[in-house]
């Protein structure tokens, strides 16, 4: 395998940076058992040798994620194009390095393309490459994303973004492997698998006129979803414990365990960051060393408590339903911020948004009077 026009970058991953070994420095020192890439403006990652972190914080225990890691496995040995959705934050870079660490290609290039990143005007030579003279500024020839992905994996972040004429020349290479630089007066082949990801739904883009149907179909031959952290909340800890160990070691400070009062709060969170969220509170409360960092994050955001059942034959007042969960929420809301503080009221009034007093008066007609510490 020839790609002695590339030369080398580091890559940083989702759950964490790579270590030093897999990296490669943007002076140019060349790392041992590395290949060397290109790297331009920080758009392309390329690391066929990236450390992951373990496959046990990866899926956790869920079944849905068991679920995935089965379906990973078995396109892993495949060279069809797959496509992974899921919000923003859950770890689809992630996964799809993953794939390719299992895949027979493990040992070619791993091309990342973040294709909001790139101007749509600039998205086709960056892609395809370009003749030169093909246009003004040309004044060389420039392969493409794709030709430096041969026999390893194309990475294509936020597919949804492509304007619908790249999307028709991305077709094109699915369908039959072969693509023209800008300029290029014959068609090169490639031998490449494609995996997209969106936090988009591309059903939504497709009936908007926005994606291809076409494209839709050849990119989706086998489609993962990524649950969001909310629908896997038994699997926090783990990744508490993943994150505040690599990081005490990554800034060389003693691990701090995390009280089981800030798990609880945790568990309870409902993560619209997902895991990406997750992992900035954790380095945040390893760097600042203090659980008062993160809690006013989980307390003044914490979710809203489940809705009371409705019941089961007559009429409802929706009015009478409100006012009778009032006082059930005020009340486990006023504990939270409590507990989140230590019980430091002064602390809490602040967090609520009102005074001391006023918080005082909540404690008492709430009855947690008694559980304040002397």
């Amino acid at each position: 395998m020839r790609f002695g026009f590339l030369v080398g970058l580091a890559v940083e991953l989702t759950f964490g940076p790579s270590s030093a070994e897999s990296s490669i420095q943007h002076n140019g020192v060349e790392q041992s058992n590395v290949m060397s890439f290109v790297e331009d403006r920080g758009r392309l990652l390329v690391s066929p040798r990236c450390k992951l972190p373990p496959e046990a914080v990866i899926f956790g225990r869920s079944q849905a994620m068991q679920a995935l890691r089965e379906k990973l496995q078995k396109a892993a040995a495949t060279s069809v194009p797959v496509h992974i959705s899921g919000e923003s934050g859950t770890g689809k870079e992630i996964l799809c390095n993953l794939l390719h660490h299992w895949s027979p290609w493990k040992d070619g290039p791993f091309v990342k393309v973040t294709c909001p990143a790139i101007p749509s005007t600039l998205l086709e030579s960056e892609l395809f490459g370009y003749e030169e003279g093909s246009f003004t500024g040309a004044y060389g020839t420039k392969p493409g994303r794709v030709e430096m992905a041969h026999r390893g994996t194309l990475f294509l972040d936020e597919i949804a973004e492509l304007d619908l004429a790249l999307q028709a020349k991305l077709l094109h290479l699915l369908q039959d492997g072969q693509f023209s630089r800008i300029g290029g007066q014959e068609d090169r082949r490639v031998e490449v698998r494609i995996v997209s990801a969106t936090s988009r739904e591309l059903k939504k883009e497709v009936a908007a006129g926005a994606f291809r149907q076409d494209l839709l179909y050849r990119i989706n031959v086998i489609c993962m979803h990524l649950p969001p952290l909310r629908e896997r909340r038994g699997d926090i800890p783990e990744l508490v414990s993943h994150f505040l160990a690599f990081y005490s070691a990554a800034f060389k400070t003693p691990p701090r365990p995390v009280p089981g009062l800030l798990t609880r709060l945790l568990e309870n969170y409902d993560w619209p960051g997902n895991i990406r969220q997750l992992e900035n509170l954790i380095k945040r409360y390893v760097i600042l060393g203090s659980e008062e960092a993160i809690c006013c994050d989980l307390v003044t955001q914490s979710p809203a408590p489940a809705c009371p059942g409705f019941p089961s034959c007559g009429p409802t007042s929706l009015a009478t339903v409100i006012q009778e969960a009032a006082p059930d929420f005020e009340r486990e809301f006023i504990l939270k911020a409590l507990e989140a503080h230590h019980w430091n009221r002064k602390r809490a009034a602040r967090t609520l948004g009102i005074s001391y007093r006023a918080l005082l008066y909540k404690i008492r007609q709430t009855g947690l009077k008694a559980r304040v510490n002397p």
